[in-house]
């Protein structure tokens, strides 16, 4: 039986250039540390400095570039730091996000508002930004969700709603840039080792607290770590998945099958 040529293929990212957003830690380090090695030229974004640089520092084939992602004319900045930098555009991960817990109780517009402009209007302008490049390349878009865009979080709603809309995009997306051979995927990963708890606000023992009750409802008995999910992030960035577009992929540990 012939072997797929898929399976056997290493991927190879030989000259490709790659934007990776929230590159200073967690999914996004591990993301940005996997493209490189696999040949990629990586320009990795985020608002944390000192966090980027310690991800460059791990690879020489990783640029920095610290921006809000959320500010005015930021997206269109970073995609032209990346074509300026390398000549081409091939691959934009959208993986900056963040997570708010915010029962109903406690709902503010400013919240919401703050919310969806990280975990959905961000990502929108920088794939508009980089639309022009990725045509050019029959380039490809990752965006990263969570296992909780598509499963009830009580307690976090809104963050669970933006991630939905984010695997929305993705699909409606893929429909419409097929025609220009871009493809667009995302990752939906369970909880995954990173500063996402710490950084939405709650305390530490509260933050340890949660990690232990996740632990324990997923399947495999334990959270993911970042390199885990930036092995399909490489997957799915891998010129050698021509096929694949308009997916959400789950990566979990089997958390959405409980």
């Amino acid at each position: 039986m012939k072997e797929s040529a898929v399976t056997d293929h290493p991927a190879s990212l030989e000259g490709k250039t790659v934007i990776m957003t929230g590159a200073g830690s967690g999914i996004g380090r591990a993301g940005a540390l996997a493209l490189a090695r696999a040949g990629a030229h990586v320009l990795g974004v985020g608002r944390r400095g000192d966090a980027l640089r310690d991800t460059a520092a791990q690879h020489p084939g990783i640029a920095v570039l610290t921006a809000d992602i959320t500010a005015d004319g930021a997206p269109r900045k970073v995609v032209e730091a990346a074509v300026e930098r390398w000549g081409r555009l091939d691959v934009l991960v959208n993986n900056a996000g963040a997570t708010a817990m915010m029962p109903l109780a406690e709902t503010d517009a400013r919240r919401i508002a703050d919310l969806l402009a990280l975990n959905v209007t961000a990502p929108s302008l920088l794939a508009h930004a980089a639309l022009p490049h990725l045509t050019a390349s029959r380039g490809t878009i990752v965006n990263i969700s969570s296992v909780f865009g598509h499963r009830p979080l009580p307690g976090a709603a809104h963050y669970a709603a933006s991630k939905a809309a984010l695997e929305q995009l993705t699909r409606s997306w893929a429909l419409e840039l097929a025609a220009d051979g871009i493809r667009v995927n995302a990752l939906a990963p369970g909880p995954t080792e990173s500063q996402a708890l710490h950084a939405s606000g709650l305390p530490h023992a509260v933050v340890e607290e949660i990690k232990r009750d996740e632990a324990d409802r997923i399947p495999l008995g334990r959270r993911g770590t970042p390199e885990e999910v930036a092995a399909w992030i490489l997957h799915l960035a891998d010129p050698a998945a021509t096929w694949i577009t308009g997916q959400v992929i789950t990566v979990d540990g089997g958390l959405e099958l409980v």
